[in-house]
């Protein structure tokens, strides 16, 4: 099978990438004896100018030639504007996106390797999909609670050690959904149980600090959404550290009664549900307030 012209590594969470990212890169470098022969080119970008600025320094590096002949390395790291944000949405960076693509497919393996990691990533769009069927394509998971217990236990058993399914629910719920915090907890776990030790509910009990904060505003938001899963884990997040009903209940009425007066406008003509949300409110706002 041919070399694939490149590797994309991609998820949700951009700690994981970044640190699968670190490894590769490391890894080829290792093939690299020339230093210069090794760049690093940030991906970041916040507005459409700086997503092409980010792809011309790339196309400037794949251009550039060995200054003693041999294989170069490429990261083009911490990439995001592929996902669904304003700026990945831009007309104008879904056009520099089919120029990264071109750059991509012109790479010679045997020449230069890229490395790409990006978080997030809208996968719906054409771009992944491609790399799907033509890069080394790495997916790291969602970070859905699942998701968050298999770093757990992957964690723990590079630190040497393992972990009860109680230690592990109960670390996730008092951590929540920041990884590099779950990372850094494991390995105090571990140490602390010492090598080849089971990491067991009352170490975390003992040493890990609540830190995952109850949102109420969170909980609204997952119940008219109509997502389950979402609104049964913040209302566990919420309860978990302490917080009471009447927030809760209250912003859940809050929102309850925005909707009904959406609603009424919208039965009235004086506004509309849009591919892009609301529309109108404006000019209802206008028609109301002159009443």
């Amino acid at each position: 099978m041919a070399e694939h012209p490149f590797t994309f590594i991609c998820g949700a969470d951009d700690y994981l990438v970044d640190r699968l990212g670190r490894e590769r890169f490391a890894k080829l470098a290792e093939e690299v004896a020339d230093e210069f022969s090794r760049e690093t080119i940030s991906g970041f970008a916040n507005n459409g100018a700086e997503v092409e600025s980010a792809i011309n320094r790339l196309r400037e590096s794949l251009q550039t030639i060995s200054m003693f002949g041999g294989r170069r390395v490429v990261w083009f790291k911490d990439v995001n504007f592929l996902a669904d944000t304003v700026t990945g949405r831009a007309e104008g960076t879904l056009k520099l996106v089919g120029d990264l693509q071109e750059l991509l497919a012109a790479v010679n393996p045997a020449e230069t390797a890229v490395l790409v990691t990006a978080a997030p990533v809208d996968r719906r769009r054409a771009f992944p999909k491609w790399c799907e069927k033509n890069a080394e394509f790495i997916l790291i998971g969602d970070d859905d609670e699942a998701a968050l217990e298999g770093v757990v236990l992957r964690e723990a058993k590079a630190a040497g050690g393992t972990i009860s399914p109680a230690a592990v629910g109960l670390l996730v719920a008092r951590v929540g959904a920041n990884t590099r915090l779950l990372v850094e907890e494991i390995h105090k776990l571990a140490t602390f149980a010492g090598d080849g030790a089971v990491i067991e509910e009352a170490h975390v009990a003992e040493l890990t600090p609540n830190v995952a904060e109850g949102d109420f505003f969170e909980t609204a938001e997952a119940f008219f959404s109509g997502d389950l899963r979402w609104t049964l884990a913040a209302l566990q997040r919420h309860f978990f550290t302490g917080g009471d009903a009447r927030p809760v209940l209250s912003a859940l009425q809050n929102r309850n009664r925005i909707l009904i007066q959406v609603r009424a406008l919208v039965d009235a003509g004086e506004a509309r549900l849009g591919p892009r949300g609301l529309d109108g409110l404006q000019r209802a706002a206008a028609t109301y307030t002159a009443r």
